[in-house]
């Protein structure tokens, strides 16, 4: 009987603490892989994907986003040639994406129906598993950036809003007038839909069906980045400002881990781009890391698996771009483009628009 007692007092006494409650446990770190060359490396990156047609597209518009994608992934490159992490050099590649008027993010992105700027972006670190997100960020230059902070300066996953806001001019992110994200060409697009909207609903009561017929024809323009580093780390990070006339408060799959992002050392590093009410349903970013995990498929088989099989049974379309701790990259799409780029550790550099 006293056996019995001095086990149970053992087990009640390592179970508690002074204060009564018991430690948190933190995510254990993510194995790289244990035949991991010292000097390989890689990025690959998007700009968004959607109804990318060549013959809408005037040679001077596509030298411009060639020109952006390229200046982006050498920003990354040099950062992991030069010895530093996955999580900089998605960072600092993103940046470069939110600074373009060019793409849906930061300085570019899309209006809400009330003709507002609302921005999400999300990052995770593959050898923790650690994470930041944000959502509905009006006042913050780089989303990117705050979403990092989250990660690395605070106890939380995801802020939203006003307090995510008030988070960032606490930790010295750069604040700026929601006036910096307006942009001519995208408030043309938010008053062409919602005149599209207001033409088609007077026929037709149907707003879901409206909406429905808009996004499959839209151009997605999130941007993302993953990245190995010569340490053997992933990372992933996608920024974007939603959809042209979202209402309610409506977040994508940008700053939602698992759906938008997702990094894991074990497997690879995803970020997403596309209709993000599926991509949140379908897990997407999460799935192709689960494909790889526990049905042993290699990157390109598991991104083609979700991206031109289980998300189109769903219903939603996009593309996602991909790294896996060898350095192998996936760049899968079911739509008519994506703007993409990827760099290896010979510099050698692929940039791509449209599916040829």
């Amino acid at each position: 009987m006293k056996k019995i007692f001095l086990l149970v007092s053992l087990v009640f006494a390592f179970g508690c603490n002074d204060s009564g409650n018991a430690p948190v446990p933190q995510a254990e770190a993510s194995e790289k892989p244990e035949t991991h060359d010292p000097e390989n490396f890689g990025i690959v990156i998007h700009g968004g994907a959607g109804t990318i047609l060549k013959e809408n597209m005037s040679d001077s518009l596509e030298q411009a986003y060639k020109t952006k994608l390229e200046e982006a992934i050498r920003t990354g490159h040099e950062i992991l040639a030069n010895g530093g992490t996955a999580l900089e050099a998605v960072q600092r590649t993103i940046n470069v994406l939110e600074n373009s008027p060019l793409f849906n993010a930061g300085k570019g992105a899309v209006f809400t129906n009330e003709g507002k700027n609302e921005l999400d972006a999300s990052i995770m670190d593959g050898a923790t598993l650690n994470a930041g997100a944000v959502a509905g960020v009006t006042t913050v230059k780089n989303p990117i950036n705050l979403a990092y902070e989250v990660m690395e300066n605070s106890e939380h996953v995801m802020m939203a809003g006003k307090g995510a806001e008030t988070f960032a001019a606490q930790n010295g992110l750069e604040i700026v007038d929601p006036e910096y994200f307006y942009t001519e060409n995208r408030f043309r697009s938010l008053e062409r839909i919602k005149d599209r909207e207001e033409t088609q609903l007077d026929h037709d009561d149907n707003r879901s069906a409206f909406v429905d017929s808009y996004i499959k024809d839209s151009k997605y323009g999130t941007v993302g980045a993953a990245a190995l580093d010569k340490h053997g780390n992933l990372a992933a990070g996608t920024s974007t400002g939603g959809m042209t006339n979202k209402r309610w408060g409506r977040i994508g799959d940008a700053p939602i881990i698992g759906a938008g992002t997702y990094a894991n050392n074990k497997t690879c590093a995803v970020s997403g781009t596309g209709w993000g009410e599926f991509f949140i349903r379908g897990v997407v970013a999460y799935d192709i890391s689960a494909l790889m995990e526990y049905k042993g498929l290699s990157l390109q088989e598991a991104a083609r698996e979700v991206i031109q099989k289980k998300n189109p049974e769903l219903g939603g379309n996009g593309g996602i771009i991909a790294i896996d701790g060898e350095g192998n990259v996936a760049m899968e799409f079911n739509t008519a483009g994506m703007y993409r780029a990827t760099m290896n550790k010979n510099g050698e550099l692929e940039i791509g628009i449209y599916s040829e």
